[in-house]
């Protein structure tokens, strides 16, 4: 009974996360680039980040739980034997990978952002835009039977 409660935590959670991105992505990041405005930028992230960070704290912790639903314990992590193994350890790779961008990117990219000097964020941004998608393609490929 708890993995259907799981399933719904987690994709709302990655909605509230690949969604935020795609609109920052689609929407504000061309607008900021356009006028050379940092500040639509910062503005949209002070306000994402209230319901953003909780989101991927979220997408974590559910989808470790669902891997052991999933019967894909600890100590089969990155051994990508069966298909679900593949797609759940490629997932952790790239929740990884966002948090180490999302740190990188408070710590290195904004601070040195201005309006002259904005294609580092736009990378990222859409860097972790695409890698949000690609996390959500393969969650959907677990109904599947993994990959």
């Amino acid at each position: 009974m708890i993995h259907p409660i799981l399933l719904i935590l987690h994709l709302l959670a990655a909605s509230i996360w690949v969604g935020g991105h795609l609109l920052l992505s689609i929407r504000f990041l061309p607008e900021a680039l356009q006028k050379k405005d940092l500040s639509i930028i910062l503005n949209f992230k002070d306000k994402f980040e209230v319901v953003g960070l909780p989101s991927i704290l979220i997408l974590l912790i559910s989808g470790i739980m669902m891997a052991y639903n999933y019967g894909v314990p600890f100590s089969r992590w990155f051994s990508f034997s069966d298909g679900i193994e593949k797609i759940i350890s490629i997932k952790l790779i790239l929740i990884f990978t966002t948090i180490i961008l999302a740190a990188y990117s408070q710590l290195y990219i904004f601070p040195k952002a201005n309006s002259e000097r904005m294609f580092p964020l736009a990378f990222q941004i859409i860097l972790v835009t695409l890698i949000g998608v690609g996390m959500l393609v393969l969650g959907s490929l677990i109904q599947l039977g993994g990959a």
